[in-house]
């Protein structure tokens, strides 16, 4: 016997949900690998550094799992209009929560040879940045889980915050490196660090963009708030 109209439908619908429910899983193991560099690098906590990059593995499962669940419902759904943005949207989705989680491994990488060195200075700056880039991350997976398009915007314009804090770390990180050659390579994993929290502050900000055209059928102005001049700082840095 045939599926009836409404059986289709309640199917289609579940479908529908699971996507989003791999979307959230995904965000979320991600948001925890990020948890756990955050503590690798604040706390020099090396089984935290060792779970973020173990986790890698499962965020990469996940995106080919979404994606061979999104070809598959192309083929037999063939969906139309906001359903279409939505299913299509969701690979562009992973592709960014899954370069998250590279930075966050990365991120936990590097902080297990940081760890080797003593600073000599406070990494307050980089701390702020790392909690405004979670900030930005839960934000980011909220608005998708409830189709938020203003909750996007926000964060699409809350990158300039993360931007600005990068610029100055990049600014003060060349700053010690050029005072004492003793800190250069301590600095040089900072600067990887923190361009590596810059580029999830960017990729949350294409899922805001994402989202919000998923949810409205149109896209946000080609022009976003960008406020990354971290190579004039460095110009700058060797001229004064």
């Amino acid at each position: 016997m045939a599926d009836s109209p409404e059986h289709l439908v309640k199917s289609y619908d579940a479908e529908l949900k699971r996507l989003r429910g791999m979307m959230l899983q995904m965000g979320g193991i991600v948001e925890s690998q990020l948890t756990n560099a955050a503590a690798a690098i604040l706390e020099r906590n090396n089984d935290a550094a060792t779970a973020a990059v173990s986790d890698d593995t499962k965020v990469d499962a996940l995106e080919r799992e979404i994606e061979q669940f999104v070809i598959r419902m192309l083929a037999l759904r063939q969906p139309m209009a906001a359903d279409l943005r939505q299913i299509v949207s969701s690979l562009k989705i992973t592709g960014d929560i899954e370069r998250i989680g590279d930075y966050a491994a990365n991120v936990a990488k590097r902080s297990i040879v940081l760890a080797q060195y003593t600073l000599p200075f406070p990494l307050a700056g980089l701390g702020h940045m790392l909690s405004l880039v979670q900030a930005q991350l839960t934000a980011i997976m909220d608005a998708l889980d409830s189709d938020d398009a203003d909750k996007a915007v926000e964060v699409w314009r809350a990158d300039q915050a993360i931007d600005a804090i990068y610029n100055a770390l990049f600014r003060e990180l060349i700053t010690y490196m050029m005072e004492d050659p003793r800190s250069i390579t301590p600095c040089t994993h900072l600067l990887f660090i923190a361009k590596n929290l810059e580029r999830v502050g960017d990729h949350a900000t294409n899922i805001a963009e994402t989202v919000y055209y998923a949810v409205k059928g149109e896209s946000l102005p080609d022009t976003r708030p960008k406020g990354d001049t971290s190579a004039y700082a460095v110009v700058r840095a060797k001229d004064e």
